[in-house]
């Protein structure tokens, strides 16, 4: 607020100075007036402040108001709730009271009926509410195993499908007899021979037996038994005849030359197998002995084809499930290669096992051997895994056509009895197991001495063997000179 001095001011007036006393009025004046107005514009500025603050606190004033009203409406519902629950309490201990009254007239009369006291009764409801969840449980446990076996069946259904068609082999063996076509009928003679004595050569240098049929022109027929000696008489004879020198000499050459040759290939065959599986690095005596089961039947079915296809599918079963598919795929392929130690007394699972002990195969690998044909517990996944897909390479619709197991073992083992007698140097089991070609050694076994030999091993036969028909026990003594010129 301007404060303005009303003290009397002297005013000096120079001598002459008229209009100077004008001009000082004037600014008086000027002064005067603004501090009126400055003194107008503060009142104004005041009374304007004040009046929002009066609005203010009417403001303030009816909020309290109302939220005073507000607080006394929720007071007054609390209360009317405190009330209401007062009064649902007494309504339910009322209840209470009537139930507890209720149940203890039924306790009584059912006392009085079934003459049981209440501990009694309180046991048979208990035991029927307990048959009731018993029934109840069974019945959902019997609904989940019913839908866990339909979700099994259609999953092992997918792992055997897809199986399957990872084992399927893109070969075709042959197991009938070899067949050999001739360009005319003339060689026949040749193979012949004078007096019969390439044929004959030719038959005791393979052990196979050699079929000149006038019926079937321009071919010759080989059977054995044993596959490999037949492939080995195959090559031989083939070559024999694009040779064109046909004698026993070259004969024994040429079948010489057939027999490394078949033990490359088996050798190879095996390899290929393996590495059909993904299965590389193993010992080369493995893969020789894989290969040959090339030449090795079981019902009709060829012991490598199932080797292959056993492993395959135990393989692919093992990614499926999530097993160690290398060992799978190991124990399904040499799972039966016990069978190519026909020579040697045992099953084919022990000497497999032995064979795989003798190459240091895992302890995995050994036990699938061991228990494909469950002859002892299973041990492990992979060993389940190894049994089930032998049994359905085994069982699948044409793999096996007819069963010539026993005959293979009669033949091998009428070969073994006539082995089994001093001074015989080779044996060979022919024309289906009806006649043994007995080769003796002239130093060891002199004419007189053939002929006892001829008798004994009949004996033998009659004794330690079933076999139709009868047998024809050939033993042939040859002695031979050869010499070179140089």
């Amino acid at each position: 607020m301007a404060n303005f001095d009303k003290s009397p001011k002297k005013v000096v007036v120079s001598v002459g100075g008229q209009a100077h006393t004008d001009d000082v009025r004037s600014t008086a004046r000027e002064i005067i007036q603004d501090a009126r107005d400055e003194a107008f514009r503060i009142k104004k500025s005041a009374e304007e402040e004040t009046r929002k603050i009066r609005q203010e606190s009417l403001d303030i004033e009816k909020r309290i108001v109302q939220k005073a009203e507000l607080l006394e409406s929720r007071l007054s519902q609390v209360e009317k709730s405190e009330k209401d629950t007062g009064s649902l309490r007494e309504a339910l201990t009322r209840q209470e009271q009537e139930l507890s009254k209720i149940r203890s007239e039924l306790i009584s009369k059912l006392e009085k009926i079934t003459s049981l006291t209440a501990e009694e009764a309180k046991k048979i409801i208990l035991e029927n509410l307990e048959e009731q969840l018993k029934n109840e449980i069974a019945k959902k446990i019997k609904e989940a195993e019913e839908k866990v076996r339909v979700q099994k069946d259609i999953k092992s259904r997918e792992i055997l499908v897809n199986a399957m068609a990872a084992g399927a082999t893109d070969w075709v063996a042959e197991y009938t007899v070899s067949t050999i076509k001739l360009e005319s009928d003339e060689i026949k003679g040749r193979i012949i021979g004078k007096e019969g004595r390439n044929i004959r050569a030719f038959e005791l240098a393979t052990g196979v037996d050699v079929e000149l049929d006038s019926d079937t022109p321009n071919e010759v027929r080989l059977s054995s038994f044993d596959s490999v000696r037949r492939e080995i008489a195959r090559i031989a004879l083939e070559d024999l005849v694009k040779d064109a020198r046909i004698q026993p000499t070259r004969i024994e050459q040429l079948v010489e030359k057939a027999k490394n040759q078949v033990a490359l290939d088996m050798s190879e065959t095996g390899r290929r197998a393996a590495y059909s599986l993904g299965l590389y690095n193993l010992p080369q005596e493995a893969m020789d002995a894989l290969g040959r089961l090339k030449f090795r039947y079981s019902y009709g079915q060829n012991q490598l084809i199932a080797a292959i296809e056993t492993g395959k599918i135990a393989k692919k079963i093992a990614q499926e499930i999530g097993a160690n598919d290398v060992v799978c795929a190991t124990g399904g392929l040499f799972h039966d290669i016990g069978k190519t130690q026909i020579e040697k007394e045992g099953t084919h699972v022990q000497l497999g096992v032995e064979l795989a002990k003798k190459w240091n195969f895992p302890k995995e690998v050994v036990n699938c051997i061991a228990q494909h044909h469950e002859d002892e517990p299973f041990t492990s996944q992979e060993s389940v895994i190894v049994h089930v897909a032998d049994a359905v390479s085994g069982a699948r619709p044409g793999a096996r056509h007819e069963p010539v197991e026993d005959y293979v073992k009669r033949l091998t083992d009428i070969e073994k009895i006539a082995n089994s007698f001093s001074g015989v140097d080779k044996a060979f089991a022919i024309q289906a197991g009806r006649e043994i070609r007995v080769i003796v050694n002239p130093s060891a076994v002199d004419d007189a001495g053939i002929v006892k030999l001829s008798h004994d091993i009949s004996s033998r036969l009659e004794k330690e063997l079933t076999y139709p028909g009868q047998i024809t026990v050939t033993v042939i003594r040859e002695t031979r000179a050869v010499d070179i010129a140089k």
